[in-house]
């Protein structure tokens, strides 16, 4: 039972020393106070750059949802002119109309560039060239995971284009532009999961050997962080962003997602253990912007920080191999230039 006071013209109250007669305000307190700061733990590092972007250019990949969508508002709010490098002309539209609307002297443009198709990535950077001379700074940053075995219309297993090849590509038609720029850089967000990923020369589309999306998926960002290594030691500023685990649509192949019922079920341990968009956005702004992440290249950045890359992907005979490889894979002579 509550002890009870009384207090002249206040009536009976609560006495506030019995809250110390019980256990159980100081657990409830004490459980809250640790779920939020195990949440704000969750939330990552913080990019605290204050850098401004006016005459700036930017491409973002992925830039219709999730952390690329975050990203280019991010970049169009610090005054860049922003390329948003959508899947469809449908969510091109709709990003361009929501940032927008949030910032109303937003300086974007919505180009389709679908990563699965190697003409639909040139018709992109002819039309990108059209408009522009320069490119200051290449953000790949769309992606796909856990997806269906699928060809892609160039005859390539769906992750390894998506997550490799059209980056690869798209690079190489966009690099004589990333030169006329001085300090101009590439970001390329990967995953914790190139770390076991391994190169299968012989079957890297999953025609021979059995199909498994761990494994098609590992291949892929492993083969992003090669290249991404490889390109940082011919002088230019590469370097590679882990977002950590973000509630974005790549994980919409998976059983708690594909599942309404799961979903709503899962909704509110996704929210509590997974990043949100903007948290999620943080190490690949920091990439982009800060001025250290812009003295270095050929570096791995986990909140914010730089990490040391895996053993699997220092293995630089391995990065020049799939280098070559790559050109002869999207019909190309030599990289950054006409062929």
């Amino acid at each position: 039972m509550v002890k009870k006071m009384t207090i002249p013209g206040m009536g009976d109250m609560p006495d506030p020393e019995w809250i110390f007669e019980s256990w159980w305000p100081i657990i409830f307190g004490v459980t809250i106070g640790s779920l939020y700061a195990f949440r704000q733990y969750m939330r990552g590092a913080r990019c605290l750059s204050e850098a401004k972007l006016e005459g700036k250019v930017a491409i973002v990949t992925g830039a219709g949802s999730g952390l690329g969508k975050f990203i280019a508002e991010d970049l169009a709010s610090r005054g860049a002119r922003v390329y948003l490098a959508c899947h469809t002309s449908e969510q091109t539209k709709t990003a361009v109309e929501s940032i927008k609307e949030k910032y109303k002297k937003a300086n974007v443009v919505g180009l389709v560039c679908d990563l699965a198709s190697f003409k639909s990535i040139e018709e992109f950077v002819s039309s990108y060239r059209k408009k522009e001379e320069t490119l200051d700074l290449l953000i790949h940053n769309a992606g796909v995971m856990m997806c269906p075995l699928v060809q892609t219309e160039d005859k390539f297993e769906t992750h390894f284009q998506v997550n490799y090849l059209g980056p690869f590509l798209l690079t190489h038609l966009l690099l004589p532009l990333l030169k006329k720029v001085e300090g101009s850089r590439i970001v390329c967000q990967t995953a914790p999961a190139y770390s076991l990923g391994k190169i299968d020369f012989d079957d890297v589309n999953y025609t021979e050997r059995e199909y498994v999306t761990s494994k098609a998926y590992s291949q892929s960002k492993l083969a992003l962080v090669l290249f991404s290594l490889a390109l940082s030691r011919q002088g230019l500023v590469v370097n590679c962003a882990l977002p950590g685990i973000a509630n974005t649509k790549i994980y919409r192949h998976l059983p708690f997602q594909k599942n309404s019922v799961l979903a709503i079920s899962f909704a509110p341990i996704v929210w509590f253990l997974m990043k949100s968009t903007e948290d999620g956005a943080q190490t690949g702004l920091y990439c982009a912007l800060t001025e250290h992440a812009g003295k270095v290249s050929g570096k791995l950045f986990k909140e914010c920080a730089a990490i040391e890359v895996e053993e699997n992907a220092r293995d630089e005979e391995l990065q020049d191999k799939l280098f070559a490889q790559s050109l002869k894979w999207i019909g190309k002579d030599k990289f950054g230039e006409e062929s």
